[in-house]
């Protein structure tokens, strides 16, 4: 075991460079330690198959509601077996045995930090919930895979002999996450510009910003920009919940009951822009967001959508009635943003699918904040999960009541861990509820040691 004072930092980085992919894992203060590996690109392309089977986006032809039925009924993410088989593939394809040894050999108590750096292929894979292999293909198999998937038409996912039939054979299910607290590194040239931090320390008995499912103009509440959390309730779990942190918290915009918060028409840029300037110490949006168009090549296109109307100013295509806003609109503006902010939207996270990661994640940093949660992907609507499922429960309020006390707490890094650790547990005990659609798709970006 690696004799640890004090909680222990890994940095795991890749980088896409032709057609390779290259990793490295190192110890922070430990440079002799560093173990470093290819992953070849058939072999990226074969991870990433098994994800796309799994994640809530049109594949192909497939309809918005068709990848929504197949995620939650039939994909990878529909059973804990499914869960898990995807878990270990990627676990087996993307981490080499050496960099798990090196992992296994810092377990400590606290748990080591492990930042996560990936390169722009690899940005949407869930590195906490991937698993420790026991086994897998041989490198003669890989090698033979490789060859095969490489042809003068181009090159294609590797077709890997796997051996499924008894997972419990080739994975304890023991996951990433439980080795380490995994954490999203910001991006170096996001890091190191110009920029005004706030600290959490200071700002951490202000206001807390809420912008709950705002009223996107001209969309009704169940089209493709409607509603995300359903019809507002004061007996919901999400009024409640909001309810008791009025209760020792003050919070913007001010209100008299917690029903009000949500679905707010007001909420537009102007809006936003106005409560920022009173210095709330974080801010909590739940909503919708359009991630940039990778084929354009520009992260900033990176959207939230707020109750802004067509004619609001900005850089972003009007959408009937409404006008998106911009990650570069946030960054032009400079908005004083605080220090936590969480982004429970479509697949907020994605800074890193860009060489320039220059999206809503880098907007808030560069706008002062230091910590950011953020999803992977579409997280499905209360309605969505309810309608495909014919369950009564409400996985988006647990993840929405969830990062909202994450980021109430001392450690917001940690007690996010901690719930993603918990669901996980709950999904291999065999609650369909806790379904990792959910709780494998939250990331958190932290500046340096930002917590």
């Amino acid at each position: 075991m690696v004799d640890v004072a004090m909680t222990t930092t890994l940095v795991l980085r890749y980088a896409d460079v032709g057609v390779a992919t290259y990793a490295s894992l190192r110890i922070v203060g430990r440079p002799e330690r560093t173990v470093t590996w290819v992953v070849h690109e058939p072999i990226v392309l074969a991870a990433l198959a098994e994800l796309r089977g799994a994640l809530p986006d049109p594949d192909g032809d497939e309809s918005l509601a068709d990848a929504l039925d197949r995620a939650l009924t039939r994909g990878p993410f529909a059973t804990a077996r499914g869960e898990l088989t995807l878990a270990y593939i990627l676990g087996a394809l993307l981490i080499a045995e050496p960099a798990w040894q090196l992992i296994s050999e810092c377990l400590a108590d606290p748990r080591p930090v492990l930042f996560v750096s990936p390169s722009a292929r690899l940005a949407r894979i869930p590195w906490a919930a991937v698993a420790v292999p026991l086994t897998g293909p041989s490198p003669e198999e890989l090698v033979a895979a490789r060859k095969e998937a490489v042809t003068f038409t181009g090159t294609t996912a590797a077709s890997i002999p796997w051996q499924l039939a008894d997972i419990d054979a080739v994975t304890e299910g023991v996951r990433l996450m439980e080795m380490a607290d995994v954490v999203m590194a910001v991006p170096p040239n996001i890091v190191h510009a110009p920029r005004a931090p706030a600290r959490w320390s200071e700002r951490r008995c202000a206001p807390a910003l809420l912008v709950l499912d705002p009223r996107v103009p001209g969309q009704r509440p169940d089209s493709a920009l409607g509603s995300v959390l359903g019809r507002p309730s004061s007996e919901g779990a999400l009024s409640r919940h909001f309810g008791d942190l009025l209760e020792h918290r003050a919070v913007l915009p001010e209100v008299t009951a917690p029903v009000e918060l949500f679905r707010r028409s007001d909420a537009d840029r102007r809006w936003l822009a106005t409560l920022l300037q009173r210095a709330p110490s974080r801010m909590l949006f739940v909503g919708h967001a359009s991630a940039a168009d990778r084929a354009h090549g520009y992260a900033d296109r990176a959207a939230l959508h707020l109750a802004c109307t067509a004619a609001a100013e900005g850089a972003a295509e009007s959408v009937g009635d409404h006008r998106p806003l911009l990650a570069s609109d946030l960054m032009a503006a400079q908005l004083p943003v605080p220090p936590r902010v969480a982004l429970l939207a479509c697949g907020s996270g994605g800074d890193y699918q860009f060489d320039e990661a220059t999206g809503l994640v880098a907007a808030m940093v560069l706008c002062g904040s230091e910590l950011v949660t953020a999803t992977l992907w579409s997280l499905p609507t209360t309605a969505g999960y309810r309608r495909f499922t014919g369950r009564a429960e409400d996985p988006m309020a647990e993840v929405v009541m969830a990062v909202d006390d994450a980021h109430e707490a001392d450690d917001a890094v940690l007690s996010v861990n901690r719930w993603q650790r918990a669901q996980m547990r709950r999904w291999r005990d065999g609650d369909a509820t806790a379904s990792p659609l959910y709780w494998a798709a939250v990331v958190t970006f932290a500046v340096g040691g930002a917590r």
